[in-house]
């Protein structure tokens, strides 16, 4: 395995969104990563299937399934604990804790590890131990209520903002920044990553913006959130749709510049009184053209442009393709592991292991002779998936 984390060791507990996204950004960078699974149950329906680990998200580990209910499983897990490097769990405060799984007896195994906790609410405040999703969290920060039309409801950004950026990269910051801390103390310690945290903290410079007058709180009416004309999407004549995002002056000149507008008597770029119009004459112009027309014209210019592109054409930008910033693996197209890094690159890891797949192979490594393994699988304690 290549990449910057080469050498740490991962142990994951089975869950879904931020959790496994932190994983797979540790593995992408080359730690080796073991997922600790429950045996394979019944496919649970369609709930079932979205929620199983099998996803591009889960790539790059290694896998073994344990039946948590007991306490050999536990015990486990805990050998794993003393050779690892760093634990990441993402159940409600304290459910680790009564598995016997809890900071405090991993620890007791291993003093230095990074035991990394991402949750929507945190470790503690009167939120703790509510159920929520990605939404609410972000609904707290301040975030949603900034996002979508003046005239309706917040519009939810999939599910990006809190399980993704203010959750599993928070998550993975926090581990490798404890990972740092350790080699230098030789004390592990607990990240208490929260999703509601992380997306106040996305929003850092929104807030700074608003203290110094520049942000008000009304939707759609700031110059990031679709309410000037030159920071937005506009509409093609086939439908399809263009972005542009000009705000400094030179790179405004030169939209207009190249959109032949240079010499009309427009209104005033920043005069918020004016955007309406500016707009509507945005939204005439931009529909002359086919998407790939205003391409040909605008991309790769200052005009601060690019073509909106559906997933399935993504792979197949220029850009993307030159970069790789899209890769064909087994179970098709999947963004290529980022950021990137000059002496230890990392490189694409393995599809998403089957729950248990590599149960055998981590109990013979972590010190387990093969009539014990055959015990445990045998009592059902240990899971022996299939590829």
């Amino acid at each position: 395995m290549a990449g910057p984390l080469k050498g740490v060791t991962v142990i994951e507990l089975a869950g879904i969104g931020p959790g496994p996204f932190a994983g797979m950004m540790l593995a992408d960078m080359g730690a080796d990563v073991i997922r600790v699974d429950r045996p394979p149950a019944g496919d649970g329906g369609a709930l079932g299937a979205l929620m199983r680990n099998d996803g591009v998200v889960d790539r790059g580990r290694r896998s073994i399934a344990l039946d948590m209910k007991d306490p050999r499983a536990v015990e486990i897990v805990l050998r794993l604990v003393e050779r690892a490097d760093v634990l990441i769990e993402g159940f409600r405060p304290g459910v680790t804790e009564k598995l016997g799984l809890g900071p405090e007896a991993c620890r007791a195994r291993n003093p230095r590890l990074v035991y990394g906790r991402i949750t929507g609410w945190g470790q503690t405040g009167p939120l703790a131990q509510a159920a929520g999703h990605d939404l609410n969290y972000i609904a707290i920060s301040g975030a949603l209520h900034a996002m979508g039309k003046r005239d309706q409801p917040p519009t939810p950004p999939l599910n990006l903002v809190g399980d993704y950026g203010g959750g599993g990269m928070l998550l993975a910051l926090g581990v490798v920044a404890a990972l740092f801390e350790a080699q230098r103390s030789g004390q592990g310690q607990v990240v208490d990553a929260a999703m509601s945290d992380g997306a106040a903290v996305l929003m850092a410079a929104l807030y700074g913006m608003q203290a110094k007058g520049f942000w008000n709180d009304a939707r759609e009416s700031n110059f990031l959130d679709g309410a000037a004309p030159f920071y937005g999407c506009y509409a093609c004549a086939d439908g399809r749709f263009i972005s542009i995002g000009p705000i400094e002056p030179q790179f405004y000149r030169e939209l207009l510049a190249r959109c032949g507008l240079a010499t009309e008597a427009l209104p005033t770029q920043w005069n918020a009184q004016e955007w309406p119009a500016l707009r509507e004459r945005l939204e005439a112009l931009f529909r002359t053209r086919s998407r790939d027309a205003w391409c040909a014209l605008l991309e790769g210019s200052d005009a601060c442009f690019a073509p909106v592109l559906e997933m399935r054409e993504a792979p197949n930008h220029p850009h993307n393709l030159a970069r790789r910033t899209f890769v064909e693996a087994p179970g098709g197209m999947q963004p290529a592991p980022a950021p990137r890094f000059q002496r230890t690159p990392s490189v694409l890891p393995g599809a998403a292991p089957g729950a248990g797949q590599h149960s055998v192979d981590i109990l013979r490594e972590f010190g387990y002779a093969m009539p014990d393994i055959e015990s445990l699988v045998q009592a059902q304690v240990v899971g022996a998936g299939a590829n």
